[in-house]
């Protein structure tokens, strides 16, 4: 299923009914009196979480969506029936804005969680609720009010224990799909994650939800690449998987270039819990690979491991890793 992260949707909640303006008419009895019913109320469009859903996409091609209104009153004093509710299912990690698209409305953070987007209308009042001693047979009655309506923009930040972050082509997609029950996109060229992976790792009984963030270029903050739309799925992640390749050039230039985005974007995500992990060790001889690391650690203060997504001892001991991260 395409991933969407973002989209504009218009909801209006029902208008209540119409009070009723009757007359109780019975044989033998001379004065009957008011008898017009309450309107019942209109709809109101809720939002709620659905644990299943992971993207946005329904609301892509169907943008209006209205709840029912309350029906008028009627005779007897019968209330008219209220129009149902209009329920959303929308992902964990939804956010609510106005339509211009900067005001927070609500933040959605746990399933099964509701929020009422728009406020059914009420319903009218019948002419018996203005019956009295000086006025026996009014004929007076109100309208529904009418639902409230609105643009609101729904916005998809992933909720995940970790999320792995770093350039193009560092193995991300293979990593996800080795340590967890995720099925990337996996291909030997740049920018082949387009959207954001969800995958569940399984350690000691123990479970940590893991994201795989498109790569990150320099000039990300700006929107360059794939830019800021998925730098902001970083926010909610507890710790930070920085994963490398071992076989650039200048790892460090590596490391400061990603980590100089995340800052530039929210100074809050470079001081993420952070685990460093340089991948591909396959590819290079092995006292080559001690050389390297022992260089690159130098005055790092984060933790830096070494790993093979082709060799399971590795990945082990990378799942270890990740519970006490996700914690």
């Amino acid at each position: 299923m395409k991933f969407l992260d973002q989209v504009k949707i218009y909801v209006k909640a029902g208008n209540g009914g119409d009070g009723s303006a009757s007359f109780r008419r019975e044989k033998f009895i001379e004065y009957g009196g008011p008898d017009g019913g309450d309107g019942g109320n209109g709809g109101s469009v809720i939002l709620k979480v659905e644990q299943n859903l992971n993207t946005l996409i329904d609301y892509r091609y169907q943008q209006h969506h209205k709840a029912k209104r309350g029906d008028n009153g009627s005779g007897q004093n019968r209330t008219g029936k209220s129009g149902a509710d209009l329920v959303l299912k929308v992902p964990l990690g939804t956010q609510v804005f106005e339509e211009d698209n900067k005001t927070l409305i609500y933040d959605f953070v746990k399933i099964g969680e509701e929020f009422i987007a728009a406020s059914g209308g009420k319903g009218g009042l019948g002419n018996t609720r203005f019956k009295s001693s000086t006025n026996r047979a009014p004929r007076k009655f109100t309208k529904g009010t009418l639902g409230e309506d609105f643009v609101i923009w729904l916005q998809l930040k992933t909720i995940a224990d970790i999320g792995i972050i770093g350039l193009p082509n560092a193995g991300k997609s293979s990593l996800l799909a080795s340590i967890t029950n995720a099925n990337p996109k996996i291909a030997n060229y740049q920018f082949t994650t387009l959207n954001p992976n969800l995958g569940v790792a399984n350690y000691d009984d123990k479970e940590v939800t893991i994201a795989d963030i498109p790569g990150l270029v320099e000039g990300a903050h700006k929107g360059i690449g794939l830019g800021i739309q998925f730098l902001k799925h970083i926010e909610r992640c507890k710790s930070i998987l920085h994963l490398i390749d071992i076989t650039n050039k200048d790892l460090r230039k590596s490391y400061n270039q990603v980590k100089s985005e995340l800052k530039n974007y929210s100074p809050k995500l470079s001081k993420k819990k952070e685990l460093i992990v340089l991948n591909k060790i396959d590819l290079i001889d092995e006292n080559k690979v001690k050389k390297i690391v022992k260089e690159f650690k130098k005055d790092m203060k984060s933790e830096v491991i070494v790993i093979s997504t082709l060799k399971k001892d590795t990945i082990s001991k990378i799942k270890s890793k990740l519970i006490s991260y996700a914690s």
